[in-house]
This record gives structure tokens, sequence and C-alpha cells, in this order.
């Protein structure tokens, strides 16, 4: 880009000043022409069309009339206040009415004038008007050269006090886009525009915000978007390109005896197709010096664990220690005692560090940590405190990596030992496991630097999840059918939702629930369980353990168990109001049963009234158990940033692109991206030249979080 011009504040652009430029600045980030220039439309309006208003008979579409204000007039008091005009052409009239800004479209408004009126029809007491319409006046010259499509701009309630609503926004990009003019230079590569066909950069600007017609805003809106992912895609490939070259890790070339016992004597089952594969994947990283940064997907009990636990054997055959790091204090227990009893008979030191242990034992940990005692270290955020320094660490696995911030894992990278001949410190490898199957699109962009693995088989035996959708009225059905588990000598799970902002309404719920269960499975014949967040933790690890033991049938619980508790025998789920949970979530309750050889089954119960979403959700869970195509769904209903969090990122900030509808732009901007960087790994050659800047331009800033998973 030609940046005097396109660095220009934005006060000197006609229709702002400085007033609107601070406001600008604080509502949108816009502080130049150039970021004016990326705040693209949302929608447009097509103006081709002017309708009679004899033509009205529906309230579906935006319309545009043609006709003149016969009458004005302001009705009601205070909050009720409105301004209501009447609007004739030669074959009816109708009423345009507007609560907002009352007093100055009072004065603004001339009875008798011709004016362009848009807006959506809506119906009251059987005849049409339109509340809030655009009204222009009428100008001869313009109609000649009418713009078909006009560009709708967000704005937010303190720019539109300032009249910078989605008009006045458009006011100002005309009066910007009519200054350029070779004012915006090419970013893309010649030999990428002529292999795509794509129009140049100036022109798809200018018709994004003033299209010509339909045709050219299509190929303008398919450009910017396929170079804002291209350069994201290239950013990230660049990214992984230099970890390889420069960021050595330690070679792990032995597998000796911990492995070797392990895998003979002490795995409980043979492993999976799926768990060989990520072995070898993992093996092949970690045995020639390159750094491993990989990121292991799989659902709820595909064995990722195991995976990890074989990939640690291995650092510590090679005379490493490693540790494991989970983001709750449950799930840090449960890793623990899970290790523990599948290294029994192994003598190796395991310890467990969370913010629950003592002052003496931590002294303990902290001691044979340094002395090298101490092989593997399972714990929480605790992990990453200052004190916390290990002799030799090899190997790092992260659980739930998306409860952690990239700052927080950093911590734990740079607790490396230092290389003898450098002195530097050699980053350990890096696992980071998540049960949250991530959809293709966002793993090519947040971890598009990562390699990915995917357990994608469950280890044999585990009989696929029944899941069944029944409303509130079938109650007393579901009931029985847990009836009949029990006899079985199963175990149920009924959870509760938990949402903050309606804790009260959440426990009532939670406590309602309980005693119409106890009243159905009475003692002594059942027993139940509750474990709610407003307990203490040892009543609620009392309660956990009756059930894990077998002592009672059904637990009655809210999201806690989301994570951490891992029953075989349980093979009901019932979530109530199930309506209330994230897909995402649905999928996590669902994988806590289904864990023994039995039958399982995942009962979501909701009211009689469902929105779209709702049903959708529910439909999806019912169809499939296959936790990516859920992340597909879940990321098309809740768009990527809620599913991610984008802050971990720091590279989504995208103007135009949508990761939800875009993915095939963006697995053809991968591709293309994978090839330029294969034919040219350091982008040195004369023809990338003006990739290079770009890039430097769009990323130069960015702090180089890439190598820390």
């Amino acid at each position: 880009m030609s940046n005097n011009f396109l660095d220009t504040k934005i006060e000197f652009l006609k229709g702002v000043g400085p007033k609107r430029a601070e406001m600008l600045r604080k509502e949108l980030g816009v502080t130049t022409f150039g970021q004016l220039l990326l705040y693209y439309p949302f929608r447009y309006i097509d103006k081709s069309k002017v309708y009679t208003i004899a033509d009205i008979n529906s309230e579906e579409a935006h319309i545009q009339l043609k006709g003149k204000i016969t009458e004005l007039q302001t009705l009601g008091e205070r909050k009720g206040k409105r301004l209501v005009a009447n609007l004739r052409d030669e074959t009816g009239e109708i009423e345009l009415i507007w609560f907002k800004g009352v007093k100055w479209l009072a004065s603004s408004i001339i009875i008798g004038k011709e004016y362009i009126v848009y807006g959506k029809p809506s119906k009251y007491r059987n005849k049409y008007n339109i509340a809030h319409p655009d009204l222009d006046e009428v100008d001869q010259s313009l109609i000649a050269n009418q713009v078909t499509l006009e560009a709708v701009y967000p704005t937010t309630e303190i720019l539109t006090r300032m009249g910078l609503n989605a008009k006045g926004i458009h006011k100002i990009q005309k009066n910007l886009v009519a200054q350029l003019g070779n004012k915006i230079q090419e970013t893309l590569p010649i030999s990428i525009l002529e292999q795509l066909k794509l129009i140049d950069k100036e022109r798809a600007v200018i018709n994004v915000h003033s299209p010509e017609n339909e045709h050219l805003l299509q190929k303008s809106r398919y450009r910017l978007k396929f170079e804002e992912l291209f350069y994201l895609q290239m950013y990230l490939l660049r990214q992984k390109v230099i970890k390889t070259e420069t960021i050595k890790g330690a070679v792990f070339n032995r597998v000796g005896n911990y492995f070797n016992h392990f895998f003979n004597e002490n795995l409980p089952f043979e492993l999976t197709g799926a768990q060989k594969r990520v072995l070898k994947e993992i093996r092949d990283d970690i045995g020639y010096g390159n750094h491993m940064n990989r990121l292991l997907q799989g659902d709820v009990g595909s064995g990722k664990t195991i995976v990890a636990l074989m990939s640690i054997l291995i650092a510590i055959d090679n005379g490493f220690q490693a540790c494991l790091m989970a983001p709750t204090e449950i799930l840090a227990n449960q890793h623990y005692e899970g290790i523990t009893e599948l290294l029994k008979g192994m003598n190796l030191n395991v310890q467990l560090l969370t913010g629950s242990v003592k002052v003496a034992k931590r002294r303990e940990i902290h001691e044979e940590l340094e002395n090298g005692k101490l092989n593997i270290l399972i714990g929480t955020h605790a992990l990453i405190e200052d004190k916390v320094k290990f002799q030799n660490l090899g190997f790092v696995v992260i659980d739930e990596q998306h409860r952690f911030g990239v700052q927080q894992r950093s911590k734990l990278w740079r607790k490396g030992s230092p290389d003898p001949k450098t002195g530097k410190a050699v980053p350990p490898h890096v696992l980071v496991m998540t049960a949250t199957p991530i959809p293709r699109t966002l793993a090519m962009t947040f971890y598009g630097d990562l390699d990915v693995s995917v357990i994608d088989e469950l280890p044999p035996g585990r009989k696929e999840i029944k899941t069944i959708h029944r409303f509130d009225s079938s109650r007393l059905k579901v009931f029985g059918f847990i009836e009949e588990e029990v006899k079985k000598g199963r175990q149920v799970y009924i959870v509760y939702p938990l949402i903050k902002e309606s804790e009260k309404m959440d426990y009532k719920d939670l406590m309602d629930g309980y005693e119409s269960i106890i009243r159905r499975f009475p003692r002594p014949q059942y027993q139940i369980s509750i474990v709610h967040g407003q307990m203490k933790a040892k009543d609620k690890d009392f309660e956990m353990q009756r059930f894990v033991k077998g002592e009672t049938q059904i637990m009655v619980a809210t999201t806690v168990i989301e994570v951490g508790v891992n029953v075989s025998n349980a093979s009901v789920m019932v979530v109530e109001s199930a309506e209330r949970f994230g897909l995402s979530q649905l999928h996590q309750l669902r994988g806590r049963v289904g864990r023994g050889g039995e039958q399982s089954y995942c009962v979501l119960m909701t009211g009689n009234k469902l929105s779209a979403d709702g049903r959708l959700r529910m439909e999806t869970m019912v169809k499939t158990n296959d936790g990516f195509e859920i992340s597909e769904v879940d990321l098309k209903l809740r768009g990527p940033g809620d599913i991610q969090g984008t802050q971990q990122s720091g590279l989504l900030n995208l103007n135009i692109a949508d990761l939800v509808r875009d993915g095939q732009i963006l697995q053809y901007a991968r591709d293309i991206a994978v090839e330029i960087l294969k034919d040219d790994p350091n982008l040195e050659q004369d023809k990338n030249h003006r990739l290079v800047s770009t890039l430097r331009l769009l990323f130069g800033g960015k702090v180089n979080w890439s190598r820390i998973s």
C-alpha cells in the first residue's frame, strides 16, 4: 500500500474532524485512512428497483418507494414520543414512523417534497407502515446514475449519536473512496493474480465500498477474503519453517527399558491403529532433534493419555524429566491416580503438585525435581511458578490446552534444561491435548503452525453411546428407563446446568430435581449422591468417591463432572435443560459414560418449546457421536471467537473473511501458501519480494508466540 496517503490521520477526511476522529478511534480502533478502508460493509441494499405503495404485499423484504410527504406530526409523550409522516405516490399512501431522533427529523423533513424511502414494511391493524426508514431527497441528477447497491456498515450507539450511523459511515467512506486512484499498491504476487484470475487490490477495495454491480462486488469480496486468509496462512506456515530451522529440541533416539517394560507388562489393552499412528508421528518428531510442537485431538475416552504417557516414558528412557499440566485440581488428581496405577511396579517417581499440596510436601517435590530424583510431575498452574525448577525437563504435556493462556504455557517452555555447549535453555518437546474437537478451519488458523495428530478411533470393546432426546412431558418414562438400568447394576448421572448469571435459579432447579428423584428412587433401596459448586471441596470429594466406589447408584450434579470423573460402570447420562448447554459441552458430558463394555445412553431432556438453534443442537447430538462433525455445527452456530477464545491467537482479527462460511477459500489459500514455501522456504526469490514486504507490514509487530504451541 502507498503508505503516506493511507497513513493520513482520519480527522483530515471530509466529514470527520477531531471529535468524530476521537470517537472512531475509541469505538472502532480506526485512526487512519487505511484503517477506515478496512472497515467493510456487512450487507448491501439493492436500490435498483423502486416499488409503488400498491405493490407492498408482505413484511419479508426491505423495499424502496418514491413519493411526496403530505403530512407530518409528532405524537405521544416522553418515551412514547414518535414522529409520523404520510408518504403518497400515484397508487396510494403509507405511514412512516420514527421513535428516535424525532426533534431533528421533524425540523428537517419538508412537507410537499419528494423523497426516496427505504425500509421494511410491517402490518398494524391491517395497514402497512414502515418504521425508521432511510429518507433521501430526490435529486434528479443522481437518479440518472442511481447506485444499485448501497453499502451498509456496522456502527455503535455512541457513533450514531455523533451522526455516524450506518448512513453517516457510508458518507465518509464515499468521501474517502472518491480520493482513490493509484493510492493502493498491489499486495499479491502477479503469479497468484493470474493463476486465480483475481482483480487488482484497488479496484477490489473501491467495489466493496461502492459496488458498480453485483458481479464486481462478488469478485472484489472473493479477492479480499482470499488475500486476508492467504497472508494469515503464510504467516503461520512461515513460523513453522523458522521453528524447524532455528529451534532444536533434545534428541530422544532411545526406546529403552521403561517404554518396553510398560508396553509388554503394564499396557492394559492393545493400542488402536490410531494410537499407534500418533505414537509414530511423535517418535519421528523427537527422534531427530527437531523441536516437537504437536496438537493431539481425540474424543473423550479415545486414549490420548496412554499415548502421552508412552511418549513421556521415551523422554525418561533418554535421561529427561517430564510434566503434565491440567486446568483443574480434579483433572490433575485424576491424571495422577490414573498414571500411578498404570506405572505400578515400574520404580518411577511420580508426584502431584496443586494448590492444595502442603508446604512440607512442596519443598520435597522442589528438591527432588532439582536433583533429578523426580521423573514425572503432574499438576495445575502450580507447575509454572518460578520456584518450580527442573534438573532436566525434556517433555511437556498440556491437557485441555484452551483453558490456558499462551503466556502461561510459555513459562513451562522456558523451564527446559541448558545446553552444555551453548548454555541456552533447550525447550522441552510439547504435546498439547484436547478432547474438544476443533473444526478443520479453526485448526488451520489457531494451530496453523503446529503439527496436528488425531485419534479418530475408540478402543476395542467400546460400544457407541445411544443418544435420545426427550421432552419434559416424557419424564416418567425416563425415570422408568433409569430404574431398569439400575436394576441391571448400572449407575446413572443426572446433570443440571450451572450458568453463573442465574446461580440461585440453577441451585433451586437442582434441589427441586434432587427431591423429585429421591421421591421416585427412595432410600434404602436406592442411594443417591449430590454434587454442586456451593459444597465444600471435601464434601464434594466424599460424594464423588461414594459414586466411584459404587456405593451410590445415581449422581445428581451440576457440570462439575464435565471433566474429572471416570466411572466405567456408569451407563446413563441424563442432561436436564439440555437446551441451555452448548454442543461441545453436551458432547463432553456424553463422554462421561460409555467407558465400560456395556451399552450406554445419553438422554437429553428439554422443555417442550425449543428455538431453531436448540432443535438443531438436539438433532445433531442424536444423529452423531463424531466430535468433529459436532464441532463443525458448533462453529456455524457460535462462530470462531466463542469456540476458541480468539484472544489466544491475536491473529484472528479478520476484517472481511469468515471462518464459518469461507472454509473453502481458507483451504485454497493454505494450499497455495504451502506450494510457495515448498519452492522457496525462506522467501528469498525475487518473485516473492512483494510477499515478504506485505508480511512485514501485516505481522511485523507481532510477538512470536508461535514457538510456544
